[in-house]
């Protein structure tokens, strides 16, 4: 008991030092894509996770990304997240990193950077971390399409996987997440002068705002339920010219599998409206669902761990959003989320962290990590949902 509950205390006495990193990581630019960047950020994470484990990172570079990986020869857990954050080099510059009281903002502070603080500071409380491996990716936000078969290869290695995205805004932790999938629509039509012949043309974008409300009638009423939305969108070259193509994004979320493919048969099926246009679609499923029964037997120890430390016991919330734990939990890895930071507006221009709670997480995250590092593999059990 006394072990467990030294945690928050030692956690408290590296606030400081974890608001000073935090302001260090999010003045550190990771843009998606960004190589020189990305590196950079790379290199820093590598030193602060050779001080905390003891062992170099291993520096796993997919098509210039690069992605770190400390692996475990038992791992029993794997703690898992990304540095690459949304925003484009140079915000950093009109929005630095910020401290009002308890409050931190700037971009990427939130999801991730400030659980990658967090992570680290909770392997500093640990005192064997021979167990624990750790996989850093740089092409979450942009799908994941270097780093899956990473991160599910090390997934199969570990006994459980641990998600240090951002808790809810109350401070959950994500046992469920929805699926997602991503779509490229192209539509094909015939150029013709828009003043003198417009009935020449075949105009791609009329046919791509066809295309926009079928999409609208593939998901469902429940604003709580399958997503189907138009993103990205462009058509035309001048505005004297009837387009002769346009393209259009396609995100898609849902709860089940069965969603999730139901509107991939849908959206695949779709056909052009206007005569002579065609239409050619690209994409598909990205990431399946995380299931709740994966996370059930992880929510529980972490229930039991918060109850010894002596911080807030978690509750267990479902997210509309997908990370790289739905791959893990994919392939029946008992999998958590939601093990960073409490915050909220990622993504946006006032995304935001609670400094103040970022002791009792750390502490949270090495109590569990302790406990999964002595435990034989946990096999999960279904059940009912946990709220």
């Amino acid at each position: 008991m006394g072990r467990k509950r030294s945690l928050l205390g030692a956690a408290e006495r590296y606030q400081a030092d974890m608001v000073d990193r935090l302001g260090t990581l999010v003045s550190c630019e990771s843009a998606p894509g960004s190589l020189p960047h990305l590196a950079c950020c790379a290199d820093l994470l590598a030193r602060w996770g050779e001080q905390v484990l003891g062992r170099p990172a291993q520096r796993v570079e997919i098509d210039g990304l690069p992605h770190l990986l400390w692996p475990a020869v038992d791992q029993r857990v794997l703690l898992l997240g990304h540095f690459d954050t949304v925003f484009p080099v140079g915000t950093v510059r009109s929005r630095p990193f910020t401290v009002h009281g308890d409050v931190a903002t700037g971009p990427g502070v939130l999801d991730m950077k400030a659980g990658i603080v967090q992570m680290f500071t909770a392997l500093r409380l640990i005192e064997d971390t021979s167990a624990v491996g750790v996989l850093l990716t740089c092409d979450e936000e942009t799908g994941s399409g270097t780093s899956r078969p990473l991160i599910e290869r090390e997934a199969r290695r570990s006994g459980a996987v641990l998600v240090c995205e951002a808790a809810t805004p109350e401070g959950h932790l994500k046992v469920a997440r929805k699926g997602g999938s991503v779509y490229r629509l192209t539509v094909s039509g015939r150029a013709a002068h828009a003043g003198v012949e417009p009935q020449r043309g075949v105009n791609a974008t009329v046919e791509v705002a066809h295309q926009v409300l079928t999409l609208g009638r593939i998901g469902t009423a429940d604003s709580d339920g399958t997503s189907v939305t138009p993103t990205l969108l462009s058509a035309g070259t001048t505005t004297n010219t009837v387009p002769d193509s346009a393209c259009l994004a396609v995100d898609v979320r849902a709860w089940t599998r069965h969603e999730l493919e139901r509107v991939d048969h849908a959206i695949r099926g779709l056909a052009p409206v206007l005569p002579e246009a065609t239409l050619d679609v690209q994409g598909g499923i990205n990431r399946y669902p995380m299931s709740p029964d994966l996370a059930r037997p992880l929510l529980e120890l972490a229930r039991s761990a918060a109850r010894r430390i002596g911080v807030p016991s978690p509750d267990g919330a479902y997210a509309n959003g997908a990370s790289d734990g739905n791959f893990t939990a994919a392939i029946g890895v008992p999998t958590l989320d939601g093990l960073g930071a409490v915050g909220g507006g990622a993504h946006a221009d006032d995304e935001y962290v609670c400094l103040d709670r970022m002791p009792e997480r750390t502490a949270l995250l090495a109590g569990l990590v302790d406990t999964l590092s002595i435990m034989e593999r946990i096999v999960p059990s279904p059940g009912d949902d946990i709220p």
